[in-house]
């Protein structure tokens, strides 16, 4: 960048883990000890993990950049990102904020207002209430005006947290209960608005940059549908649903919203799009988008570099007929989560082993971990983003990859036929994971047998790498350079080539992963007489599906609870869980109480 190195000589950069991008000189980096923090020339601790006396604590942070000083700050995606506050407060300290002015984020950062000014600006919007809602029962009374289904969501923030959907009177409290609390623990602001939901529809967004002297561009869009809990799982460039008319009209729209708050950094205009692509305004985020990597892969342009330029004040460099569309970009979002359980619930524990296949040409990976990472409860369970559909091998925590893996190969997402129902849609029961043919347990079972005699001969040596198994009478050939030290060992079965990993079968396409137990035959003999594990009686006892912390517990002992009533409420990684009793019942212990600690599966509550 001219004649930036030369002014500003230290960049701060607050947010989560995995939101920073190389490119540029970063002399300080306000993070906890990972991959980011390794690439910085200093650090600071801010303090603990709660993110409430860490990233969302201004005192501690502007300290941080008094002890460095530091001029600039790149916010990242969360926390404070958004916070017209912290921008007024690096004001006033001389800080350059490399994001839009304060009041650009004010008026874009409240969706009520944003409302109101995108009407003004001519950009099509959701029918709803424009106004904060106070209670409960206000809630109920604008649904019913509005008619169900609405949306309850934040006012400030975004990125799925403090979201719920209410089809009904009962819906509607809950939602307004849970959504409260998640905004103020996410965004410390727990007002309120709602709309009517727009059922089964596509998200779309445009990216928009902008300098300080007028200009803007609208670069294209991201198709973000694949989504779970209101929050993204899959994003691509360009989406494959618009046309060059509809893609126009989108952005010029978005263009002209950010032209009507004088915005100046980049920022992205979210739109929700019908089958009959009618689109209509969502919200606008004034940050950096976690999935902007797609934007870059297909127009060239470095974001970051992009927000750095605006905010030393130069101009743009590019006229919007010099944006192109240059192929098609993936992103899969690699979470530490359960997949099995509603889609995806979070996951902690320490990443044993962890491999990117950033050896491969057009594949981009951003993380802010590696091997050896700890995953704790405090942050979002995003660890890394995969622009491609190449996906990452790694163990030591339960991850989202499997599900992943097979939406991208799936037929609808291949056709392009995806809503933000996709998921519920495609696995009405739940993801299963994927069902092996004849053909693949075949394979399966052949590479298991072969890398139980590696193990069991790894001191040996073989005149050639090729081993032959037999499976019911038929012969099947694996071979490789079986070297177990590796985190991915790559194999051959009878010409077609396959990636393992710790006797995990990852088969890329199909995409499929089992753990595999392999038995000699005395003990095949004698497992029939090993007694069964009888299954815990669910209905009786309520346990933790997840880690996190204890937010609320509604019952003690001698309580009598319907089926289906709110028992407690736990929270992970920034989202809120109602547990309910599966029957009603008298409560007969609580082993539980707010503000504690739970892991994967501890006792909650037991019923009689």
């Amino acid at each position: 960048i001219p004649n930036l190195n030369s002014q500003v000589t230290s960049l701060i950069s607050v947010g989560e883990p995995g939101v920073w991008l190389s490119g540029f000189i970063l002399l300080v980096r306000v993070c906890f000890p990972q991959v980011h923090v390794k690439m910085a020339d200093e650090a600071v601790c801010v303090g603990p993990a709660p993110t409430s006396q860490s990233y969302l604590n201004m005192d501690a942070i502007m300290e941080a950049i008094r002890q460095t000083g530091a001029q600039a700050v790149h916010p990242g995606y969360g926390f404070l990102s958004e916070n017209k506050e912290f921008a007024r407060r690096l004001a006033t300290e001389g800080v350059t904020f490399i994001g839009p002015d304060t009041d650009a984020i004010q008026a874009m950062g409240d969706k009520i207002e944003s409302k109101l000014i995108a009407k003004a600006a001519k950009v099509n919007t959701i029918p709803g209430f424009d106004g904060v809602v106070k209670d409960a029962e206000e809630a109920v009374k604008i649904a019913q005006q509005i008619g169900y289904p609405v949306m309850i969501k934040a006012s400030a923030g975004g990125g799925g947290k403090g979201m719920r959907i209410a089809w009904n009177e009962e819906e509607t409290r809950e939602g307004f209960r849970f959504s409260s609390q998640e905004a103020a623990s996410s965004f410390g602001d727990d007002r309120l608005l709602i709309e009517k939901y727009i059922d089964n529809p596509r998200h779309i967004e445009i990216q928009v940059l902008a300098d300080k002297h007028g200009n803007a561009l609208w670069l294209n869009e991201r198709e973000c549908s694949i989504q779970r809990r209101n929050q993204k799982v899959v994003e691509e460039a360009p989406s494959t649903f618009l046309d060059p008319v509809t893609r126009r009209a989108m952005g010029e729209q978005a263009v002209s919203l950010a032209k009507a708050v004088q915005y100046s950094s980049a920022g992205t205009v979210e739109f929700l799009v019908d089958s009959k692509k009618n689109f209509y305004f969502l919200e606008m985020n004034t940050r950096l988008q976690v999935e902007h990597p797609i934007t870059e892969c297909i127009t060239g342009l470095d974001l970051v570099q992009q927000m750095i330029r605006v905010a030393k004040g130069y101009k743009l460099q590019h006229k919007q007929e010099d944006i192109p569309i240059n192929g098609w970009a993936v992103e899969s979002r690699v979470y530490a989560e359960d997949p099995y359980k509603s889609f995806g619930l979070p996951s902690i524990g320490r990443l044993s082993q962890y491999e990117e296949p950033v050896n491969l040409a057009g594949v981009r990976v951003d993380s802010g971990i590696q091997e050896g990472s700890d995953i704790s409860i405090y942050y979002d369970p995003m660890i890394s983003k995969v622009s491609s559909n190449i996906l990452l091998g790694f163990s030591g925590v339960t991850h989202n990859i499997p599900l992943l893996r097979e939406i991208i190969v799936h037929p609808r997402f291949i056709s392009g036929d995806i809503s933000t129902n996709f998921l519920p849609e495609v696995y009405p029961e739940g993801f299963k994971g994927h069902l092996l043919s004849t053909g693949e347990q075949r394979e399966l079972l052949a590479a298991a047998a072969a890398l139980y005699v590696a193990a069991q001969l790894r001191s040996q040596k073989f005149l050639g790498p090729q081993r032959s198994v037999e499976i019911d009478g038929e012969k099947v050939v694996v071979s490789g350079e079986w070297n177990l030290a590796s985190a991915l060992l790559p194999l051959t079965i009878n010409g077609s080539h396959r990636i393992f990993q710790n006797y995990y079968f990852n088969m890329l396409s199909p995409c499929v992963q089992f753990k595999v137990r392999v038995l000699s035959k005395l003990a095949a003999s004698l497992s029939k007489h090993m007694p069964e594990k009888i299954p815990e009686d669910t209905s009786s006892i309520l346990r933790s599906p997840m880690p996190g912390t204890v937010v609320a517990v509604s019952v003690k002992p001698g309580d009598t609870v319907a089926e289906g009533q709110e028992i407690c409420v736990i929270e992970a990684m920034k989202m809120q869980n109602s547990m309910t009793a599966a029957k009603t019942a008298k409560v007969k212990s609580v082993h539980c109480k707010a503000g504690e600690t739970v892991g994967e599966g501890d006792l909650l509550v037991e019923l009689e």
